[in-house]
């Protein structure tokens, strides 16, 4: 019976199979740590770098408001140049149309010429004609379009195209003497080269008066003697 007794309390512990628990640490208490507090900045030092990063910012400004003064710029002289390109297509379009026009005008000046009215019915289409060449040439004029004047005028080869060259007593060498076809310009831009005939000068003179004077230079010689 000595070998089988037992305390109770034991047998309690051992059925009941609980496990002892640790205590818990205090909330209170701080926990270990390996990291340290920053060190505090030096007002000198972080100074110092915000006028570095001003410096760095004032310096990229400079930059982007350079590139962007540039490219305004290119597209200012971009713009104008497309305003001058569009104005000079604009002009070479109306003056193609004008010279086109220059023909027309010729053509009514020869039939004025030619046109001899006697009859009523022939001076009633006179004036008809007359009115519409009128308007014509009207229309030209507005649109800047003036007759060249070339006769007595030294021949240019921008403004004129020789035809003809002929000796003149009443020119000198390489005057216009005579206008053949109408030339016409337009705000300083030819439209059509006038064609002319250009003076080569007064011609060489009689050769038949030459020898009669030279003849009589003895005889006037021998007289005196």
């Amino acid at each position: 019976m000595s070998g089988d007794s037992s305390n109770p309390e034991q047998d309690q512990t051992v059925e009941s199979g609980a496990v002892p628990v640790t205590p818990e640490p205090a909330p209170d208490a701080p926990e270990a740590t390996s990291e340290q507090a920053p060190a505090a900045v030096d007002p000198a030092d972080r100074m110092q770098q915000l006028e570095q990063e001003l410096s760095a910012l004032k310096k990229e400004h400079e930059t982007l408001n350079s590139q962007y003064m540039r490219i305004a710029a290119d597209f200012d002289n971009f713009r104008k140049r497309q305003s001058r390109d569009q104005d000079d297509m604009r002009q070479q379009l109306v003056c193609s149309t004008l010279t086109e026009i220059l023909p027309v005008v010729d053509n009514f000046e020869r039939a004025r010429q030619q046109l001899n009215p006697e009859g009523e019915e022939a001076q009633a289409l006179h004036r008809s004609y007359q009115g519409l060449y009128k308007q014509l040439v009207e229309v030209l004029k507005q649109q800047g379009v003036a007759r060249m004047e070339v006769v007595g005028q030294e021949f240019d080869p921008n403004l004129h195209e020789a035809v003809l060259r002929e000796e003149s007593n009443e020119f000198a060498e390489d005057v216009v003497c005579e206008e053949l076809q109408r030339g016409y310009h337009r705000d300083g831009r030819v439209l059509r080269h006038a064609m002319v005939k250009v003076s080569m000068g007064p011609g060489p003179s009689d050769p038949a008066s030459a020898p009669a004077e030279t003849a009589a230079a003895p005889d006037q010689t021998a007289e005196e003697a």
